[in-house]
């Protein structure tokens, strides 16, 4: 198993890790396979157990839960820049026997702006998420989003409110680039089978769009230097 880094003693994660007593490496592993594959937590649970080291599905589950959303608010301080052609749509995420609404945007190379899971699918819900990738990313020139009235009604309200000089396009054509996008994370979240709590599915999600946003290169790495989305993932964590 690769060994990370001696700045990794000097972790972001410490004070949320400090009472478990795993090495730090077996469990930035465990979540990223987590989060950027296919894999079930009872699937590393045995994929764990073939390298000599014995976890249980519900600790690696808890390891997730703990460590991705530090991951992922640290890589929001390290993303680079996006376009300035927004495409926004919603897809749909089964928690608690429940559908819900993940919100989401790519620039016009593919690149995430920005992704907001709400318990609703209205005009506060999208609003919310405007103004959140707004506020990570400045302001846009154009957004593209399909005919919701909602989505509309969230883009006129806070061109309204604040005056910002913003062209908002309704194309289901053009939106098809985040709806491709999209699977990219459904793709991920299937085999979990529905998530249980609205809380965990948040952080969890989180996580798994931060691997996918990783993946498309949009970490901001020093000096420009070239890594592995593996290197690039462990990295947050110093």
């Amino acid at each position: 198993m690769k060994s990370l880094p001696k700045q990794i003693e000097d972790s972001v994660l410490r004070k949320v890790l400090k009472r478990m007593h795993y090495p730090l490496e077996v469990m930035l592993l465990c979540v990223r396979w987590y989060a950027a594959y296919s894999l079930s937590t009872r699937n590393l649970e045995d994929m764990m157990q073939e390298r000599g080291v014995e976890v249980d599905h519900s600790t690696v589950h808890r390891w997730s839960l703990k460590i991705l959303p530090v991951m992922a608010k640290v890589f929001r301080s390290r993303k680079r820049s996006v376009g300035l052609n927004w495409r926004m749509d919603e897809t749909y995420i089964r928690v608690d026997g429940e559908w819900k609404y993940l919100y989401r945007a790519v620039d016009k190379l593919g690149h995430t702006v920005d992704f907001l899971l709400t318990a609703k699918r209205d005009h506060a819900a999208a609003r919310r998420f405007f103004e959140r990738a707004i506020g990570l990313h400045g302001i846009p020139e154009k957004i593209t989003i399909d005919r919701s009235g909602a989505n509309t009604a969230a883009v006129n309200s806070i061109v309204a409110d604040s005056g910002i000089d913003l062209e908002l396009r309704q194309s289901k054509y053009l939106n098809n680039l985040v709806e491709q996008d999209h699977r990219g994370i459904k793709r991920r979240t299937r085999p979990m089978l529905g998530f249980k709590q609205f809380h965990c599915a948040a952080k969890l999600i989180a996580g798994i769009e931060t691997m996918h946003m990783i993946k498309k290169g949009q970490l901001d790495c020093p000096d420009g230097q070239v890594a592995s989305a593996a290197d690039q993932f462990y990295s947050l964590a110093f």
